[in-house]
Formats: structure tokens, sequence, C-alpha cells
């Protein structure tokens, strides 16, 4: 039977265990399984890097969260970018990326595959004429989309995306990890790949590093499975199981953070220590029309750029008490981050360089007026 999100999240590959009755599936903390003779397989199962019933558990989820028919999960969010980007090119191919993703894709993009002979264009996606300028025909294959961006929470248009990209052939590709699945669900919008580092909203607890791929398309779901069994990057047993174990309060956990971080943002703008506030919940925020369409929350996610510079952007970073200083995002306790040395420091001297008077905050699901004095607290200390 059709089921909502929150119902999904909680039950989509969690049936209970068949010889006990045990309501949590148990975790399959084995390297390698026992054949009844050779080659006979029980479930399927020979040896850990090939299958394992608590990644399939966590593969199954991920696939229902989405509205996808493949998932595979990964040791980290980059080696599922690493696989996609292998099983869907080959050398003389040419992607075109946002201009603001998260600075670990456009490294890896660059420094990895740049040396195999993988071109790329960095390119404002908010800008349609300018993604469909920065298209080489014949050469382009994939289109590279993060909204809302990271840091600069950026909101583009996944429909229009997913529309010139296939019309000009290309596979579509949205890194949805900011929204998480709960507030956004790219393939419904069009797109053929979604991206996630599950390490962030769907663990949600900063106690495990994973990543996901989530698609349709049977023959580029194959070549990426391929990959995650010949190059190994597999999600470990208890790390797949965590992530469940996470996923099964994303729903409430980001209506939390998502009313946390609009309470702060309201709270922020117009203050005199700060130039701008990012936060697409906002109404003066140039997406924030888009993401009220395409989105069903606004995140839990925002930046903030100080009037006084670099300067007051690091004290005000090494001052906040609650707002823990830390790389990462999406857990339930509140991070700051000064991207420019930390998250983004890949990227200095490139097109995705971020200002050094931007400091990023994830916004956890404490009580928000204790965040917001918390925040104040550091304001005056500027």
């Amino acid at each position: 039977m059709d089921q909502n999100f929150d119902t999904v999240a909680i039950h989509a590959g969690q049936d209970f265990d068949p010889t006990t009755g045990a309501v949590i599936p148990p975790i399959y903390q084995t390297s390698t399984f026992v054949q009844d003779g050779i080659g006979g397989l029980r479930g399927g199962y020979e040896y850990g890097r090939a299958g394992n019933p608590t990644r399939d558990s966590l593969q199954t989820l991920l696939a229902a969260l989405e509205g996808g028919k493949h998932a595979l999960s990964f040791s980290s969010g980059l080696a599922a970018e690493d696989s996609l980007l292998r099983a869907a090119l080959t050398p003389g191919d040419h992607i075109v990326v946002g201009n603001d993703v998260y600075g670990g894709t456009h490294r890896l993009i660059e420094k990895v595959h740049g040396p195999w002979g993988i071109a790329n264009t960095v390119v404002d996606m908010s800008d349609l004429a300018a993604v469909e300028q920065a298209i080489r025909p014949g050469e382009t294959k994939l289109l590279w989309v993060e909204t809302p961006s990271n840091p600069m929470m950026k909101i583009s248009d996944i429909a229009a995306l997913a529309e010139l990209g296939h019309r000009h052939g290309l596979t579509v590709v949205v890194d949805n990890t900011f929204a998480s699945p709960a507030l956004q669900q790219p393939l419904a919008l069009g797109a053929d790949v979604v991206v996630h580092s599950t390490t962030k909203y769907l663990g949600g607890h900063s106690d495990v590093i994973g990543g996901a791929l989530i698609l349709n398309d049977d023959e580029l779901a194959e070549k990426a499975k391929f990959l995650q069994f010949a190059a190994g990057p597999v999600s470990a047993p208890f790390d797949a199981w965590l992530t469940i174990r996470g996923i099964k309060t994303l729903a409430v956990r980001m209506q939390r953070h998502c009313e946390n971080a609009q309470a702060i943002a309201e709270h922020l703008a117009g203050h005199p220590s700060l130039d701008a506030v990012y936060y697409p919940g906002l109404p003066g925020h140039p997406g924030h029309d888009l993401a009220a369409r395409q989105m069903r929350g606004f995140g839990g996610m925002l930046s903030l750029a100080f009037a006084g510079g670099e300067q007051a952007a690091r004290t005000f970073a090494e001052s906040t008490e609650l707002f823990q200083l830390a790389e990462s995002l999406g857990g339930v306790e509140s991070l700051v981050n000064y991207p420019s040395e930390m998250t983004h420091a890949s990227v200095r001297g490139t097109e995705l360089e971020v200002p050094v008077n931007v400091v990023r905050l994830s916004v956890g699901i404490e009580d928000a007026a204790d965040l917001i004095a918390d925040l104040d607290r550091a304001l005056a200390r500027l």
C-alpha cells in the first residue's frame, strides 16, 4: 500500500527478524557467508564486499525515501560520487558543475578525475542561459547540481535544469545532502541521479560516515554497482545500521532543524554586524519563491556574511559555545564552520572560493532560544 514519507522512513526495508521476532533487524557483522556446496549461496550472499543484508536493508530504505528504483550505499559521500563519475564518464568527457558546490566535490572532479581526462566548467546554476552556453556538444555528459548549495545557500531550479540537460542528452545529478529527501526529492522533479553524504542529515547524529547514490537507470546503476564491488568503497554493516537508525527520525528532526534555522535567520536579518544572512526561508532571499515550490521546508543550514570582514568572521566562529566549531553538518547538535579555511579550503583561488567574511551554521535541534542567545553573545564580542 502507498505510505507517506514519515512512515516509509521507519518501515521500508525494515521487516522484523523472522527467527526471533526482533523489531529491529540485526546487524550482520560478518565478512563472509557459508555456502551450501560450491556456488550454493544463501540469499545470494557470499562475501561482505559483494553484499550484506544490513547494507541491502539500507539501500532498500534509501531508494524508497527518494522514490528511486536503485540505491547504492558507500563508505562516504565522495566514494559515492567517485563511483558515479567513473560509471558515467570516460576520458574526453566534460561536466558542467555548479559554481557553489561542496569543495570536496570540486576537488574530486578537478584534481582526481581531471588528470584522467575529465574536463569541467563551473557555472552559476541559477542562470539557465549560462548553463546552456557551458555545454559542449558531444563532450558534456553530466550536469552536476547542488541545491541548496554549500555554503552560499543558492537555490537552483531542478525541473528546469533537468529539462535543459535532457534536451542536450545529459545525465542530471543532484546533490540532495542539504535538503534531504524529507524536504526535496529531485528524481520526482526530473533528475536522473541523487547523491548524498549520508553522514549529514540522513545519519543525523555525527557518529557515522557514508554516502549514497539513488537512480532509476538500470544500465548506469549496474555500472555503479560493479564499481562498488570491484573497487570496494562499501559501507560497513555497523555504519549502515547507524544510518538506518538515524533515518527513522529524519522527518521529525528536519521539522525542528527548519523551525530553528528560520527563527535564527529572522532574528539575525538586519543585524548591524552582518552584511547578509543567506537562508532561503527569508522572503528577501533570491531563491525564496523557488525553494518554497520545490522544497517542503527551507532546511537547517544558513550562512552569515560579516560586515567586519575576515577578522570578524573568525572571531565569531571561535566565540560561540553551543555552536561548536567543527567540520560537517546535519547532526542534532549545532555546529559553526569557517568555510574558507575548513570545508572549502581546497577551492581557494578558484571560481568556487568562499568569501573570507562568511561563516556557515548547521542549526541543530536544541532549544531555539538557547541557540539565539549563544549567537547574540558571540556577536557582542565583535
